[in-house]
């Protein structure tokens, strides 16, 4: 790991800042010495993935781009001439895409999407293009053990399956390209990757892979041959940072509130304990966990004194039991980040590393290659589990239980892949349930009140301390006036001529430390007002009450030990708005005061036990204190 840079001057802050080039392009004409917030999606599925075409998803990796570079673009259904029902187009582009298709199936889907393909008349293919549902099932099934293998359509070795998808690989890396701004203009940034999707007996284990530049392996990693995350990582590390030819990547889990609690334990995928270059290794691959996205939130786990954490919350444990409320079951323990990051510091003192000192962003996980989608009132589903949307538009867009997903937002110097991946990998990122927001979180021990409003809040920042992502040093002063301080600013977002942004309600600091062999958890409100009154009516979506266009504090701990291993991150909450069930109710015009009238899949509409409201938030990455090694007798 890098050590954490400490700067004690603003021109000295601005030294220590900075990032490397891998690449040959032009330098932006806009670089910021003290960074830039810049909005992406790092999780994105398109036609090329197995479960995005069985459910009739025709968009490709070129078109996923486009649209996050502002096209519109159709989606399904289509009609009998091939022309879709429906077209999205994002309000605002993104400046930074990865399309993530699943390395999984790869191959299979390129043959049984393409006619003439060879195995394209399997009974494999057939039966998704003909039941897809069914087919789904089919292929869920063999891909949700812990030793998956590839059909008779790959033939003898699987080696069909591989032959098709290295045209796929090829052709992801050539839109990838194509998309790529490398003119001085920056307007957009495009990664190359893919979903390693591992899911032993139905559990979660999959991992978004980005890779730095153009340089990569001649072949992604996936689950069938490779049924371990460290199997996946040795693949990275032999194909790609090993490989002296300057490729380089990280790996981000998701989805660890449907993982069974296995994403996060201190066990290896062999059952044995973690050592320490067990630890080591995970925390070099793995620098960034996505906290929300589609398929649920996964921070921390609803029922607790956190009332804000019941936040789109999954009701079951693993992914396979999203098929049946009979087979639900409780979400493990080590299922959410705050019980990871937890773990993270009580491993640490066993190991003497954090294997868990995870950053936080988020994505949408689409699987209609839209990345960014995230507006309430105008989503239309991502198309996971929703297979009868291709072939007709459904009365909602979506399953009750999900919602539109989120965005990552990296602070950067330009809009390249170095500078962003580099913002990725010492973890300068948060994440966001959907809005714009601009968040900074500054950690250190000299901030002082006035810097809220001093016009170099960025500068004297960095200068002081470090930041979102960061690892405090230890204090100058064991006593209690050595407490770190923290610095907090958050604007809300400015939304769009069509749509006002949401006014911000309060800024949260989340502790995380240690009390012996115990982790504690507290939740501080540190600005804004969490009783201001502030509404939506779900009946028209307008919002009520008052709301800040900004905040920004300097807040002490106040309960500071510096022996106490500790991490901290900052919470901005929205005031509530309306969820996407709501506007699409309202859309459909739907009265709940003639019940009778409401079916055909609009019966949510009118249940009590469905949300319709929310409070839309970011989640910064962590501030990581460790305490001195004490001197030895």
């Amino acid at each position: 790991m890098r050590p954490a840079l400490r700067c004690g001057a603003l021109l000295t802050a601005l030294l220590c800042l900075g990032f490397a080039r891998s690449e040959r392009r032009a330098p932006c004409a806009h670089q910021d010495p003290l960074r830039q917030p810049f909005f992406g999606d790092l999780h994105v599925h398109t036609a090329f993935s197995f479960d995005g075409w069985g459910q009739g998803t025709r968009g490709t990796p070129r078109d996923a781009y486009a649209f996050a570079k502002g096209a519109s673009i159709g989606i399904q259904p289509y009609d009998a001439e091939g022309q879709p029902l429906r077209r999205v187009q994002l309000r605002r582009p993104l400046d930074f895409t990865l399309v993530s298709d699943h390395a999984e199936l790869l191959g299979e889907t390129h043959i049984c999407a393409t006619p003439g393909a060879p195995g394209h008349d399997s009974f494999v293919c057939w039966l998704n293009r003909r039941f897809p549902l069914l087919g789904y099932a089919l292929v869920n099934s063999e891909y949700s053990s812990r030793t998956p293998h590839r059909f008779r359509l790959c033939g003898e070795g699987g080696g069909r399956c591989r032959e098709q998808e290295a045209l796929a690989w090829r052709a992801i890396q050539d839109a990838a390209e194509e998309a790529y701004d490398r003119s001085a203009a920056c307007r957009f940034t495009s990664f190359v990757g893919y979903e390693w999707s591992g899911m032993p007996d139905g559990n979660n284990l999959h991992r978004n892979v980005v890779f730095r530049n153009a340089v990569v392996p001649a072949r992604p990693a996936n689950y069938i041959e490779h049924t371990t995350v460290e199997a996946l990582w040795t693949r990275l590390e032999q194909d790609c940072l090993a490989a002296g030819n300057g490729c380089d990547v990280l790996a981000i889990p998701h989805n660890s509130n449907v993982s069974g609690g296995l994403m996060f334990q201190g066990l290896r995928s062999d059952g044995e304990p973690l050592e320490q270059r067990d630890a080591l290794r995970r925390v070099t691959h793995e620098r960034l966990l996505e906290v929300t996205q589609h398929k649920g939130d996964s921070e921390c786990r609803a029922g607790g004194s956190d009332e804000l954490c019941s936040y789109e919350k999954l009701p079951y444990a693993r992914m396979d039991q999203m098929a049946s409320a009979r087979m639900w079951s409780e979400p493990a323990p080590l299922s959410y980040a705050r019980e990871a990051l937890a773990e993270g510091l009580l491993l640490q003192q066993r190991l003497g590393v954090n294997p868990f000192a995870l950053g936080l962003v988020a994505a949408t996980d689409t699987h209609l290659a839209t990345p960014g989608n995230v507006d309430e009132d105008r989503f239309v589903g991502h198309a996971a589990g929703t297979v009868n949307a291709r072939l007709e538009v459904p009365p909602l867009p979506d399953r009750i239980d999900f919602n539109p997903g989120g965005l990552t937002v990296v602070w950067a110097e330009e809009n390249s892949r170095d500078a962003l991946f580099e913002a990725m990998r010492r973890r300068e990122a948060y994440g966001t349930s959907g809005p714009r927001l601009q968040v900074r979180f500054f950690g250190g021990y000299g901030y002082g009140p006035e810097l809220c409003f001093a016009s170099d809040f960025a500068a004297q920042g960095y200068a002081g301390g470090v930041p979102m992502g960061g690892e405090l040093p230890p204090p100058l002063s064991t006593s209690g006036a050595g407490a770190p301080r923290f610095a907090v600013s958050a604007l809300e977002d400015p939304g769009t001529l069509d749509l006002a942004g949401t006014k911000l309600q309060r800024i949260q600091i989340v502790k995380i430390w240690l009390e012996g062999e115990a982790a504690r958890e507290a939740v501080f409100d540190v600005a804004g007002d969490p009783k201001n009154g502030a509404a939506v009516d779900p009946l028209t979506c307008n919002p009520t009450g008052p709301g800040f266009e900004q905040l920004c504090t300097v807040w002490r701990d106040p309960a500071f030990d510096p022996r106490a291993p500790a991490l901290y991150y900052a919470r901005v909450v929205e005031n509530p708005s309306c969820r996407w069930n709501a506007w699409a109710c309202l859309a459909a015009r739907v009265d709940c005061a003639s019940p009778d009238a409401v079916k055909g899949g609009l019966e949510p509409c009118c249940d009590a036990a469905v949300p319709k409201t929310i409070q839309e938030r970011a989640w910064t990455s962590p501030i990581f204190y460790t305490p001195p090694e004490e001197p030895a007798p």
